[in-house]
């Protein structure tokens, strides 16, 4: 999968989504930067925490979206590596499928990050 491509077609669906449910829209992104910006646990932790949800919870677009936070932040891969064992444990077999598509995710997006110089 070429997971730069997904992630900007995610990208345009939730922008069309968020055109056609504008006040509903609103509200999950408040709830989101109230959930990201307090508590006990820094944002790193709570992205890793979101990606292995994304994984037992088998979304491909969740996946490239929070692997794109992590990325961002600086995850290592034996970060994410860590995330995607304990999914495994938790979600059997088909979070091990979802986890390998994730760590080919991570790959891609750290490719594109350092082809950018970012």
């Amino acid at each position: 999968m070429d997971w730069a491509q997904k992630r900007e077609s995610t990208k345009d669906q939730l922008r069309r989504l968020n055109k056609a449910i504008p006040e509903q829209a609103k509200g999950f992104s408040t709830l989101s930067k109230a959930v990201k910006d307090g508590g006990q646990l820094d944002f790193k932790t709570k992205e890793l925490v979101a990606m292995g949800m994304a994984i037992v919870l088998r979304c491909e677009a969740c996946i490239v979206l929070h692997m794109e936070a992590l990325v961002r932040v600086g995850a290592t891969r034996e970060e994410v590596g860590d995330v995607l064992a304990m999914a495994i444990q938790m979600g059997g077999g088909p979070a091990m499928m979802y986890a390998a598509e994730a760590i080919e995710c991570y790959d891609q997006l750290m490719e594109e990050k350092a082809q950018s110089g970012a």
